[in-house]
């Protein structure tokens, strides 16, 4: 048997049990229905994955989220343990292609994803999120929308095109014909933050958490839907994992109810 077919025949077992618990528990007594409605936690972790020490591949803009959501899977999980690796997106698909170890990947969008089939099993979208301009604290230059970051006196900082955020950054800014000349090109969102967290940048496009979370460092300028793009955060285990059921186990695990709840309490939109 193939080790995909394995993997897939994992989650499947994963899935299964977490759904066969609910449904068992709402035989019994209808006073539980409410309850039991969907798949928990605890259902995963009687679903047979053994316990493993799990190294997972996560975008940077899963940081704090994934730190939170790491925890509760180890609470419901005894004897696992997730170490979250986190980076640039294209910089973690660089580590997947130099045979780094690690058990899963969460990219910050399909593409990259996409162009890891032959090192991945099948993936499957845990969220989405949408981009922001964040300022100085105050906004100090009134930035009101995508056009003002043409004005030269902004100092703009920019991810670069090959990061996600970057590439949905030009998407918009094109999209919009504006011209932006951004004072410096990063390599993840948390290092265009960082900068105008900092005040070496007066404004930059990250994602609508990452400015969220900095909400007392940075100001936040929505930008409309119309003129705005969805950023995908698909899931998926590594083929070259010694852990397949329990890499497979975590992974089926982020779009549960009790998961998704954390992610959508941090900001993150439903998959």
């Amino acid at each position: 048997m193939s080790p995909t077919l394995n993997r897939r025949r994992a989650a499947a077992a994963v899935l299964t049990a977490a759904l066969l618990v609910p449904a068992l528990a709402a035989c019994g007594s209808d006073d539980k229905k409410a309850d039991a409605a969907a798949p928990t936690a605890s259902a995963f972790a009687s679903a047979g994955a053994k316990p493993a020490n799990l190294t997972v591949l996560a975008a940077s803009s899963l940081t704090d989220v994934f730190k939170t959501a790491g925890a509760a899977y180890e609470k419901t999980h005894p004897g696992t343990k997730i170490t979250f690796s986190f980076a640039g997106s294209q910089e973690l698909a660089a580590q997947v292609k130099q045979g780094a170890p690690a058990d899963a990947l969460v990219t910050a969008d399909t593409k990259t994803m996409d162009g890891l089939r032959a090192e991945t099993d099948d993936a499957s979208i845990i969220a989405k999120n949408r981009l922001v301009i964040a300022t100085g604290k105050g906004n100090p230059f009134k930035v009101a929308g995508l056009k003002d970051l043409a004005d030269t006196k902004i100092k703009v900082v920019l991810a670069a095109p090959e990061v996600p955020v970057g590439r949905y950054g030009k998407q918009i800014l094109d999209a919009q014909k504006i011209e932006v000349k951004p004072v410096s090109q990063e390599p993840n969102v948390r290092a265009v933050l960082s900068k105008v967290e900092l005040g070496e940048a007066d404004a930059g496009l990250v994602y609508k958490t990452d400015s969220a979370k900095s909400a007392d460092k940075v100001a936040t300028v929505d930008i409309p839907d119309d003129q705005n793009a969805v950023a995908s955060y698909p899931a998926a285990t590594l083929k070259q994992s010694k852990n397949a059921e329990a890499a497979a186990a975590f992974v089926a695990w982020l779009s549960t109810p009790e998961a998704q709840k954390i992610l959508q309490d941090a900001g993150f939109q439903k998959p």
